[in-house]
């Protein structure tokens, strides 16, 4: 355990009434007891493993009236693994923030014993049921963060490859348009590799937060700056507008290619997130916003696939689109499953999540809502909010600009998934095709957030070991 260092020094500020006498002030450099963060995460941890133990069987009890000593066990590993992770982050980066790994490993569980819940329901036993799929991709996914917490020993490093970060993003964007990768539900954002479906925009979302972060280090003065201000904004020069007319063009080519509403959305309100907090300019809003709802307008009318989406939403139960293939019937479904759920809902294992389309991915929020009311809801919402604020925290009281980028586009990355899943599932806005991170099914999603947590406490790390000057 590292002490509390207090060393005390007199410097002279400024000469009093006598020469010789000067007035001192005492300068203690302070250092943050590190196992104190530590052990607060071990608490919030065991209670974490509480959760999602206790969610599996629940629905155990709930669906078969009897517990399965293998699936227990089972369970257990990735909780197991999230000890390892602790035991890591006390030797290698016992400063890094003691929120994250408790609220991924709870959430994460909830999902686990949901989509567990659901195969159950559809008579989906072992390997056949997604539940247990789902471990083995949160086993591979805490390794990886893992791997990272133990790689990523100075999160600087990433600023070199900001542009071998870009390629990778777009590279990884690309890769279901390969001819030999078939489009699933419509949309071609995955990929099949032997029983697993992998979707490589969950892992782009990272590479091009860290070529953002990295671009807008270099290029703040620019695009803060120079320009005219017309009606009290300062607007950017023409040759300035280039970055983020090239990532509507990206974003708007996801949109028509890949059919993917939420991914294309989610990659440009990362960029115009980051590209206002790194210049502080209203006007980078202002332009963003008239092209996101430029391109919205247009695309409603003249991409059917967007087009069902936008009807759906605004006529919901209506008894044609209801009837209609690919209409709205999920959405009313998982409607009428929240609104069945009440305030504490039908407990775990005793509503009917099955009959909403989707209900382990796209819609899972919908069956926590049944299972756990309009409480449980709260709650899960509670540990997104509470996360997305440590990760703001971090990214706002970094050390160095490149880090401030990186924490706060990697928090808004979750934050804005959340809203966008959540607000189309509750009918907030349009539905999309995102994954609700640590719940929802899918193993590139489990993967990509899990990494994103690594990142952060790394980020954390390198801002709470700073020394901390007091002044007395």
């Amino acid at each position: 355990m590292r002490p509390v260092t207090d060393t005390t020094a007199p410097v002279a500020t400024e000469r009093g009434t006598s020469p010789r006498q000067p007035i001192t002030q005492t300068i203690r450099i302070r250092l943050r007891e590190p196992a104190r963060a530590r052990n607060i995460e071990l608490v919030l941890l065991l209670l974490a493993i509480v959760v999602a133990v206790g969610a599996i069987v629940l629905v155990q009890l709930g669906v078969n009236g009897r517990t399965d000593d293998g699936m227990i066990l089972l369970a257990s590993l990735p909780p197991a693994l999230a000890l390892l992770i602790h035991v890591a982050l006390r030797v290698v980066a016992r400063d890094a923030d003691p929120f994250l790994v408790p609220i991924g490993t709870a959430l994460n569980g909830l999902g686990i014993a949901m989509i567990y819940r659901i195969g159950l329901a559809d008579g989906a036993e072992g390997w056949d049921n997604s539940g247990v799929r789902q471990i083995v991709w949160t086993l591979l996914a805490m390794v990886a963060a893992l791997a990272t917490i133990l790689v990523l020993r100075n999160h600087r490093v990433l600023l070199r490859y900001r542009f071998i970060a870009m390629f990778v993003g777009i590279g990884l964007l690309l890769l279901p348009m390969l001819p030999f990768f078939e489009a699933v539900n419509g949309a071609r954002v995955w990929i099949q590799i032997g029983p697993f479906n992998f979707q490589p925009g969950e892992l782009a979302k990272i590479a091009l937060a860290v070529f953002f972060a990295g671009y807008l280090v270099t290029a703040r003065d620019s695009l803060s700056l120079v320009g005219r201000r017309v009606l009290g904004l300062r607007l950017p020069r023409a040759r300035d507008l280039g970055p983020i007319l090239v990532v509507f063009a990206a974003s708007m080519a996801v949109l028509v290619f890949q059919r993917d509403l939420g991914t294309s959305l989610l990659y440009f309100g990362l960029f115009l997130v980051m590209i206002y907090v790194a210049t502080g300019r209203a006007s980078w809003i202002v332009l963003g916003l008239v092209l996101f709802f430029g391109g919205a307008i247009v695309a409603s009318q003249t991409l059917e696939y967007v087009n069902g989406r936008f009807t759906a939403w605004l006529s919901p139960f209506d008894p044609a689109l209801y009837d209609e293939r690919g209409g709205s019937y999920q959405l009313v479904q998982g409607l009428f499953g929240l609104g069945n759920g009440g305030l504490v809902g039908s407990g775990l294992g005793e509503g009917r999540p099955d009959l909403t389309p989707l209900a382990e991915s796209d819609y899972i929020m919908s069956a926590m809502g049944e299972e756990l009311g309009l409480v449980g809801v709260f709650a899960i919402l509670a540990l997104y909010l509470l996360m997305v604020s440590r990760g703001f925290r971090i990214g706002f009281t970094g050390q160095d600009d490149f880090g401030r980028l990186l924490g706060v586009g990697l928090s808004f990355v979750i934050a804005l998934q959340v809203f966008i899943v959540i607000g189309g599932v509750t009918r907030v806005i349009p539905l999309t095709g995102l994954t609700t991170p640590f719940l929802a099914a899918g193993g590139s999603s489990l993967l990509a957030n899990w990494i994103i947590v690594a990142i952060l406490l790394r980020l954390s790390d390198s801002v709470r070991s700073a020394p901390r000057l007091v002044v007395e």
